[in-house]
């Protein structure tokens, strides 16, 4: 993309070390994918709540909330997810510049998806959890009844069912998401991703 020559961003005075310094954590971007119904959100959820009582600062963005206002204006296209993806990855650029802990929770089904987060982003800003949940478990779940409408096919192109999900390659943690609580997986995320907020 061409950059506008009349835009220039403005440096503040404030800086991202400055803000980091008065909440006491590196900002980070800890993006979530994994099929729908496999619990990334409950877990994000978990890792925000564990880390508020420790006086951590955090936020979620997370898919349903995020297409009620920013992304209201998006289908389920490939084009707007792929633009649904790209809109987020800067928001959480953005959170994380000033200090936060972004959590995020979205299907981001393949790596080519991931790849243009993480280059947004940058590599040294994100860490990625790959909540792993088997296919028959997350149609059990189903609290949409989503799975049920994509096999009749009233959604078409839905993830796991029409659409394909490529499990990441190399993710900084993988949750196995049937075999442990969601706060039993939030400890270990957090315990393991420890060392990259502290300052």
């Amino acid at each position: 993309m061409t950059k506008n020559p009349n835009i220039v961003p403005h440096n503040h005075h404030l800086t991202r070390s400055d803000r980091e310094q008065l909440l006491g954590q590196r900002g980070k971007v800890i993006w979530f994918t994994g099929l729908s119904g496999s619990g990334k959100s409950t877990i994000a959820g978990e890792v925000a709540r564990l880390w508020h009582n420790d006086e951590k600062y955090t936020a979620i963005l997370d898919g349903d909330n995020i297409r009620t206002g920013l992304n209201s204006d998006l289908g389920f296209t490939e084009n707007d997810r792929n633009e649904n993806l790209r809109r987020i990855a800067h928001v959480a650029h953005l959170m994380a510049e000033n200090g936060a802990l972004v959590l995020c929770a979205f299907i981001s089904p393949v790596n080519a998806d991931r790849d243009l987060i993480t280059r947004i982003i940058g590599r040294e800003n994100i860490l990625w959890v790959y909540v792993d949940c088997p296919l028959e478990v997350c149609e059990s779940r189903d609290p949409k009844g989503l799975y049920e409408k994509a096999r009749s096919g009233k959604i078409p192109h839905f993830t796991g069912i029409s659409a394909p999900f490529e499990a990441p390659i190399n993710p900084d943690f993988t949750a196995r998401a049937s075999e442990q609580t969601a706060e039993e997986i939030a400890k270990e995320i957090i315990a393991n991703f420890a060392p990259q907020i502290r300052l």
